[in-house]
């Protein structure tokens, strides 16, 4: 198992590097944000899986971000995401606008190792004309013609990027119910998981946990991260923390209120574990 501590898990991501990761509900790894934006990652191209949300808001706030593409960029019910939204006012950032069934064929298409997948559902709507790596063609099975569909090429991220409840002595790592980040790992070239806990054992061995389970063939990095995916929740171990959230919220409206969150949540908690 390739078990290493949170900063070093943060210092395999290079710099330009693109990161898939899954959205507020389902296992984002805030922690992983965190020690990006302390390593002082710049140029990351991210890929909301299919939406992004808090730890997308926070890396963009902090200027590790050049590239976001996704369907939506929110906090849910504590609103926009404002560090986000004021990159993109200013152009900051480079948006590349998607659906959610569009991210999911285009990493669907990567994880069968085939070049493209099409997709029905978009014709007619705006964002074609928004992105010219979509094509649209005539489905040559149609016998009659008239028939177009949309050509979406292989989305492969350098690192899928997410939060799990534990991973076992072989490198395991179960998900549970969500299973997005199967996707995300099949997907991309390498996965850097962080866990809850590590346990003894081989979740693929067992009849009940082998479902939620990632195998290792697909993991290349596991840091354990107490409470990693905080503030939203994960699974059953422990709900949304929408106090935290609306704090952020409040005061990530400004720059200034940002990088003085940042000095009390990931500066200076940090330095205080340290001690």
């Amino acid at each position: 198992m390739r078990l290493m501590d949170l900063e070093s898990l943060a210092a395999r991501v290079p710099d330009g590097s693109r990161l898939a990761m899954p959205p507020d509900n389902s296992l984002p790894s805030v922690a992983l944000a965190k020690a990006l934006i302390r390593r002082g990652a710049r140029g990351l191209r991210l890929v909301g899986v299919p939406t992004s949300g808090f730890a997308t808001d926070m890396l963009v706030g902090a200027g590790c971000v050049a590239e976001v593409e996704t369907s939506a960029v929110s906090l849910g019910e504590a609103g926009f995401a404002p560090r986000f939204s004021a990159a993109l006012k200013a152009g900051e950032i480079l948006m590349k606008d998607a659906t959610c069934p569009a991210i999911h064929t285009m990493l669907q298409a990567a994880e069968k190792g085939v070049p493209f997948m099409p997709l029905r559902g978009i014709i007619g709507s705006d964002i074609l004309a928004h992105r010219p790596d979509w094509k649209v063609i005539d489905n040559p099975f149609a016998e009659a013609g008239g028939d177009p569909i949309v050509l979406l090429p292989a989305l492969q991220p350098d690192f899928g990027v997410f939060h799990a409840v534990m991973a076992d002595s072989q490198g395991n790592v179960w998900l549970g119910r969500k299973r997005e980040c199967a996707t995300i790992a099949h997907a991309s070239r390498a996965s850097l998981v962080t866990v809850e806990r590590v346990v003894e054992g081989d979740f693929l061995a067992d009849e009940t946990l082998a479902p939620g389970c990632i195998s290792a063939t697909y993991i290349d990095g596991i840091a354990i991260a107490e409470r990693g995916a905080r503030p939203v929740a994960l699974l059953d171990e422990y709900r949304m923390d929408t106090a935290y959230i609306s704090d952020y919220a409040r005061m990530a409206k400004t720059a200034e209120g940002f990088r003085e969150w940042l000095a009390m949540h990931v500066f200076e908690t940090r330095a205080a574990a340290a001690e």
